[in-house]
């Protein structure tokens, strides 16, 4: 069993140990220590980080973990440490305090939902530039819902309001009432339940700050549907919810030095550039369709009749989703045609649906069957690719087909 020095004081930054256990893998080494301030990652809270140092070692502790062991994962320089060497232990605080905000602030905001709209967090997890929640809420969440609540918690937060922990046995039914959620059969005791008075009673067994005026600000960034009944919402707190303002700051002011009006507020310049993109998308699509009657008429006449049918048959360089738009535009707007085409690896089929005797479908399958490759379609337009021919080949392949089908 190892000594939790952390549940007796969050704030401790560095004690002395006894190493009871050594592991190595790769590089990699593993220690058990006799206590620890190293909080070991657990219930949305990621490990800590930090340094062991003894004789003539140091490791860089990157991973913590373990229930009534704690082992500790890191980086080894120096010789490798052996069982009852005593180290001292050496906290990354910066890294530590964060998370202890982060998890303060995510009581609080949780606690808000609850009392605002009945919704009980059901999942938490810390990242390094943010936080996330799920809460179940089978309503429609909008943001004036979420800001509401992230402006309560603020409230909470400004009036530095102490933050509290006692460890029961068993739970006096008197506090059980009290908690915001009820109880899982899972927790054993010893039970810590971490309260912050007139707004918060959970068990919990993360670390957390002293007040709630510690935690700074609470931000959150986005919020969205994950199911039917679940919302997930990504917030921050203390020195990463500046963090995260500047970078969106920053992210806004650069956007908006990239504009042509480079006057606030930028959503008014985004949408005279959507208004400027859906016009030039307008001038685009109409010189697409003159180049494109200009195209069939030149096509057009140099069509061979099969049949009583003209049929279109060219190679073209454009990739196949440009091709299939312009054959497509070629059969619809010209009675008794059927259009052939060959690009880069792929086949276009496509036929006016006035013309019988022919499916597409068809013809591509009796091509396919002769050079390989794979493709399908329908009875008007069909296309394939992958073949093991040359796809000028695979086209004279197919007007062979055609004239098969086609001449009398």
């Amino acid at each position: 069993m190892t000594e939790k020095l952390f549940y007796a004081d969050a704030y401790r930054r560095e004690a002395e140990a006894i190493i009871r256990n050594v592991e190595e893998n790769d590089g990699t080494v593993r220690v058990l220590l006799d206590r620890t301030i190293f909080y070991p990652e657990g219930g949305g809270q990621p490990s800590d980080r930090g340094s062991i140092i003894g004789d003539g070692f140091r490791i860089t502790v990157e991973r913590v973990e373990g229930k009534d062991e704690v082992w500790h994962e890191g980086r080894l320089e120096g010789r490798l440490p052996e069982p009852g060497e005593r180290v001292k232990l050496l906290l990354d605080w910066g890294w530590r305090y964060e998370n202890m905000r982060q998890h303060t602030g995510q009581h609080i905001l949780s606690a808000v939902l609850k009392d605002l709209y009945d919704a009980n967090t059901t999942g938490f997890q810390i990242f390094e530039t943010h936080n996330k929640i799920e809460i179940d809420y089978p309503g429609e969440l909008t943001w004036e819902m979420v800001l509401e609540a992230e402006k309560r918690a603020n409230e909470v937060v400004w009036r530095n309001l102490p933050v509290e922990i006692e460890v029961y046995d068993e739970l006096p039914d008197n506090l059980r009432r009290e908690l915001r959620k009820e109880l899982s059969d899972k927790v054993r005791p010893p039970i810590r339940i971490v309260s912050i008075p007139g707004v918060d009673v959970i068990p919990c067994g993360g670390t957390h700050v002293r007040n709630t005026g510690e935690v700074g600000l609470i931000k959150v960034g986005r919020f969205y549907r994950k199911s039917r009944k679940l919302w997930r919402v990504e917030f921050v707190c203390g020195n990463r919810a500046l963090e995260y303002l500047d970078d969106l700051l920053g992210d806004y002011w650069l956007s908006l030095d990239e504009m042509p009006n480079k006057n606030r507020p930028l959503v008014e310049r985004v949408r005279e550039l959507k208004a400027e993109m859906e016009r030039l998308e307008g001038e685009k699509d109409g010189l697409r369709r003159e180049l494109w009657r200009w195209k069939a008429r030149a096509l057009l006449e140099g069509a061979r009749e099969i049949g009583g049918v003209r049929v279109v048959a060219y190679v073209e360089e454009a990739p196949m989703k440009d091709a299939q738009s312009f054959v497509v535009y070629l059969v619809d707007k010209n009675p008794n045609t059927v259009a052939l085409v060959a690009g880069e690896n792929y086949v276009v089929f496509a036929k006016n649906g006035n013309v019988e005797g022919i499916s597409m479908k068809e013809l591509l399958r009796e091509v396919l069957s002769e050079t390989g490759g794979g493709g399908g379609g329908s009875e008007v337009l069909a296309r394939g690719g992958g073949f093991s021919r040359p796809s000028e080949e695979v086209l004279e392949l197919a007007l062979e087909k055609l004239r098969g089908r086609l001449s009398p």
